[in-house]
């Protein structure tokens, strides 16, 4: 059993960047497979989810090459990036300015791969291990949330919450390369970039991927 995940990041994934945004250094995986293998093993446990933690999908991309270009967005903001992932829209908002970010997530390695990615940017971040569906959002002025509309019922519920925190005030921003269950109404269109990708993880080379920002209906 894994009781370091740090470790076993350290000793699995490669520090790097990607061609979008190549301004943010990740610990990142070469290849799915062998490392969704490895943390089963080590885990001691079959099905598990891949190991989205290890990889910078396009959805989150697309945020951070947004804040990064539009700092304005973000700077003196408290922010919420919400199933953060390895963390590359929270660490781009504490780049481009927010005064402080919290990184979401229900998975410990992600949550342990966030704040090495964090260190390794010269950022801090917070981490929250909880799933915050089932809760009014935490007080902040900007939500970030990327690539999380790619199951049915997992995207009707961040939708839903979503939006009740946009009607709250909240600027609400959305990344997401055209999953299957991504709403197809209630958003605003802010930027769409072509984001490079590996056919390990998706089915084509490059994902057209927008940012939306939230509308509370």
């Amino acid at each position: 059993m894994i009781d370091d995940p740090a470790r076993f990041i350290l000793d699995n994934t490669k520090l790097g960047a990607t061609a979008l945004v190549p301004e943010i250094r990740l610990y990142l995986a070469a290849a799915a497979l062998p490392l969704w293998e490895m943390t089963e093993a080590a885990l001691e446990r079959t099905g598990l989810p891949p190991p989205y933690w290890a990889f910078a999908w396009p959805g989150g991309q697309a945020i951070a090459r947004l804040l990064l270009d539009r700092p304005e967005l973000v700077r003196g903001k408290i922010v919420l990036d919400l199933g953060a992932g390895g963390g590359i829209g929270g660490i781009a908002a504490m780049q481009s300015g927010a005064v402080r970010v919290q990184g979401n997530d229900i998975d410990a390695f992600a949550l342990a791969a966030l704040a090495l990615n964090a260190a390794a940017n010269g950022v801090s971040v917070e981490t929250i291990g909880a799933d915050l569906l089932d809760r009014p959002a935490p007080r902040c002025d900007l939500i970030l949330a990327g690539d999380l509309c790619y199951e049915k019922p997992m995207a009707g519920r961040v939708l839903a919450w979503l939006r009740a925190a946009s009607a709250a005030g909240t600027l609400v921003l959305l990344g997401d390369p055209g999953r299957a269950y991504a709403p197809s109404d209630g958003l605003e269109k802010l930027v769409e970039y072509d984001v490079p990708v590996s056919l390990d993880l998706e089915d084509r080379e490059i994902r057209q991927t927008a940012v939306w920002r939230v509308l509370a209906r």
